[in-house]
């Protein structure tokens, strides 16, 4: 049950509300790439509980990494003829979450008086996060990070596994090239 959880968590990453996170070398001068190529160990893995990705969820986001780059005018092309290269990986962790509920109340049954009555409730959930890489193929350095982590969610059908995958992919690679400046 664990793993079937697992393989299908990344295409949940878009149910939570976090912003994207991206790093870059600001050195760079992006408008210079306008060919990518997948990284040769480019593949969606984790170092958390081992997970693994399978192979649907792969293509949807390898699918949605190229049309989101496409649509930037980034060709993709054979690994030796690019200019950039794109590695991706995901990772899913169990987190706890607390509420504690303090309710006063000032008459119980027999006699008058104050008092307080605590309740904390907890729950274990999954985050799972999404990291695409952009390496420069000549000098095989990192030169820009985008990353979102969210609550994931289950039992989706394949299109919206396919919609949720399609949304985090854009709004990791929203900020690619580099718009903002830190």
């Amino acid at each position: 049950m664990k793993k079937l959880l697992m393989t299908s968590a990344l295409l949940l990453l878009s149910a939570c509300t976090s912003v994207p996170d991206w790093d870059y070398d600001k050195s760079v001068e992006f408008s210079n790439y306008k060919t990518f190529a997948w990284a040769p160990d480019a593949q969606l893995k984790g170092s958390i509980n081992d997970y693994q990705i399978n192979e649907l969820m792969e293509k949807r986001v390898r699918t949605a990494i190229a049309q989101n780059l496409s649509a930037q005018g980034i060709t993709l092309v054979e690994g030796d003829k690019a200019d950039m290269l794109v590695n991706y990986h995901a990772s899913v962790e169990s987190k706890i979450e607390a509420d504690t509920l303090n309710t006063t109340y000032g008459v119980r049954w027999n006699y008058w008086g104050w008092g307080v009555q605590t309740h904390t409730t907890t729950r274990e959930y999954d985050v799972g996060t999404l990291v695409i890489d952009v390496i420069d193929n000549a000098s095989k350095q990192l030169v820009w990070r985008g990353a979102k982590e969210g609550r994931l969610r289950t039992k989706q059908t394949p299109e919206q596994r396919e919609a949720s995958i399609n949304k985090t992919v854009a709004e990791i690679l929203e900020n690619f090239p580099p718009k903002t400046q830190y």
